[in-house]
C-alpha cells in the first residue's frame, strides 16, 4: 500500500491535466499512488490521460457530479494513510510530497499540513494580498472569514477524514471552505513555510472566484458546525 494517495479531480482540463500529473511523477518522494477522477469531461481530457494509464489510476464519472464527488470517489477508492489533493490546473514543485511526509514523521500528532503557494494569474506571477497570507496552527477564527487552506497544498491523515467526514456533495461551491471549517474547528493545520505549489488561475471558467451568491453556501457550511 502506498504511503500517500494523490487525488486529482478534473473536468474539461485536457490542456492542463498532463502538467499536473507530470508534476507528481517528478516528485523526489516516490511512495505514492495517483488517482485521477474525470468528472464527465466533454473535451479531450480522457485522451490526454491515456499516456499515463500505466502509472495512474483513472476513474470516470459518466456525468458531471462536481469536484466534491470527484474527490470523494478517489478517497473511497484509496487506502493510503496520507491523502493529498491536486487541482488539475495547478502543479507541484519536486519536493512537495517529501516535505509534507517528513513533517508528519517528525510530528506524529499532526493531522493536517499545507505548504506555501506561488500564485500565477494569466501567466504572470502575482503576490497574494495580506489577507491571503497563510497561518499555522489553530486557524479556525480566520478561516471563518476566508478559506485559509488550499486543496492543492494540503496533506491530511486519512483518520482525520474518517472523523470529520468527506466533501459535501450538496455544495456546488465552497465545498473546500466547508471541509476546512470542520477540520479547523477541531484541530490545527500546520504550515510548512516553503513555496512548493504553483496555483494557476485567472481563467473565466474557474469556479473559485468569489461572488455574492456564494455567501449562502458559506452560511450553510457555518450552520452545519
Amino acid at each position: 500500500m502506498p504511503l500517500v494517495c494523490v487525488i486529482i479531480p478534473t473536468f474539461n482540463r485536457g490542456n492542463m491535466v498532463g502538467r499536473a500529473i507530470s508534476s507528481v511523477l517528478y516528485q523526489t518522494f516516490q511512495d505514492y499512488e495517483i488517482i485521477v477522477v474525470d468528472d464527465g469531461s466533454a473535451d479531450q481530457t480522457l485522451s490526454k490521460l491515456r499516456p499515463f494509464e500505466r502509472v495512474v489510476r483513472i476513474l470516470k464519472h459518466e456525468t458531471n457530479r462536481g469536484v466534491s464527488a470527484a474527490r470523494n470517489t478517489a478517497i473511497r477508492e484509496s487506502s493510503s494513510p496520507l491523502i493529498a489533493f491536486l487541482d488539475s490546473d495547478d502543479y507541484w514543485l519536486p519536493d512537495k510530497l517529501r516535505a509534507q511526509v517528513e513533517f508528519f514523521k517528525d510530528n506524529p500528532e499532526a493531522l493536517a499540513c499545507q505548504t506555501q503557494e506561488i500564485w500565477v494569474r494569466n501567466g504572470q506571477r502575482v503576490n497574494p494580498g495580506k489577507k491571503h497570507q497563510k497561518l499555522s496552527g489553530h486557524i479556525f477564527e480566520p478561516s471563518l472569514k476566508l478559506c485559509m487552506v488550499s486543496p492543492s497544498s494540503v496533506m491530511l491523515r486519512r483518520t482525520l477524514l474518517d472523523e470529520v467526514g468527506l466533501f459535501d456533495e450538496e455544495l456546488p461551491v465552497c465545498e473546500d471552505y466547508d471541509l476546512w471549517l470542520r477540520v479547523t474547528s477541531r484541530y490545527p493545520v500546520y504550515l510548512i513555510n516553503k513555496y512548493l505549489v504553483v496555483k494557476d488561475g485567472g481563467r473565466p471558467d474557474q469556479l473559485s472566484r468569489s461572488t455574492p451568491a456564494m455567501d449562502r453556501f458559506r452560511i450553510k457550511a457555518l450552520v452545519k458546525l
